[in-house]
């Protein structure tokens, strides 16, 4: 990938996380669900079963590690799944 397609994807990553970030700001901790296998690596909510707390998972994508977001929006995300593995 050339240094200008990197520059616009990691541009693109950011805006979608002050996107996600602004829309979780205005919903309860009621309103939002675990959403596993989307995790950028490092990025992680919480412990899985092989990384020892948040922040520690290894891969983008680790199938057990999980992200809060608003309900209903996992299953739009390419490879969300409301359930590890």
């Amino acid at each position: 990938m050339s240094k200008r397609n990197q520059a616009a994807a990691a541009a693109l990553a950011g805006l979608v996380a002050v996107g996600m970030s602004a829309m979780t700001t205005n919903v309860s901790a009621a309103e939002m669900e675990k959403c596993f296998g989307v995790a950028k690596a490092g990025s992680n909510d919480c412990q899985t079963a092989t990384s020892a707390c948040a922040g520690t998972s290894k891969t983008d994508g680790q199938a057990d590690a999980w992200m809060l977001v608003p309900a209903g929006i996992c299953g739009r995300l390419t490879g969300g799944s409301l359930s590890s593995g």
